[in-house]
C-alpha cells in the first residue's frame, strides 16, 4: 500500500484589518455628522454695569486711548491729542511706571474700534510692564441701558 502523504498548510500570519477599517469609517461618519452641529462660539450677553469712579484724591490714572482710525494716544504725553507710534507709547508708559509703579493704567477705546485693536493696546501695555489694566467706560451709557430693562 501506498502511504498518503498529507501536505500541511502553513498558518496564515496576516491580520484581518477589515473590521478595523469598518470601525474607523463609522467613527469618521459620526464626526462628520456632529462637527457642523458644534457651535463655533458661545452666545454671551455681557452685563451692563456701572463701575465706581476713581477716588479724586488718588493720583490720576495713565489713560491709553485708541480712536476710530486705530491711532494711539496717551494722557501723560505733553500733547495728549497727538497720535503716538506704538514704540513711543510703550516707552512713555514704561517711563511713567518707573516714576510711580502703583499708578493705575486704563484703556479708553472708542466705541467704533474693533475689539482686536483694544486687545492689541492691552498687549502693548503688558509688554511695557503694566501688570493690571482697567477699561474706561461711560457711566451715562450704563445708566441708560439699565433703565431700559
Amino acid at each position: 500500500m501506498m502511504s498518503v502523504v498529507r501536505k500541511r498548510r502553513k498558518p496564515v500570519a496576516e491580520i484581518n484589518v477589515v473590521p478595523y477599517i469598518d470601525v474607523m469609517l463609522v467613527l469618521l461618519i459620526i464626526f462628520m455628522v456632529t462637527a457642523p452641529l458644534i457651535s463655533q462660539g458661545v452666545k454671551v450677553d455681557l452685563p451692563k454695569a456701572s463701575a465706581e469712579p476713581l477716588d479724586p484724591e488718588s493720583e490720576p490714572p495713565i489713560v491709553a486711548s485708541v480712536d476710530q482710525q486705530g491711532r494711539y494716544f496717551l494722557s501723560t504725553h505733553p500733547e495728549p491729542n497727538t497720535p503716538l507710534e506704538v514704540v513711543d507709547l510703550a516707552v512713555m508708559v514704561a517711563a511713567e511706571l518707573r516714576i510711580s509703579p502703583e499708578r493705575p493704567v486704563v484703556v479708553k477705546g472708542d466705541g467704533a474700534v474693533s475689539y482686536n485693536q483694544v486687545i492689541q493696546l492691552m498687549v502693548l501695555l503688558q509688554k511695557a510692564g503694566v501688570s493690571q489694566v482697567g477699561l474706561m467706560t461711560d457711566s451715562s451709557l450704563a445708566e441708560t441701558a439699565g433703565a431700559g430693562r
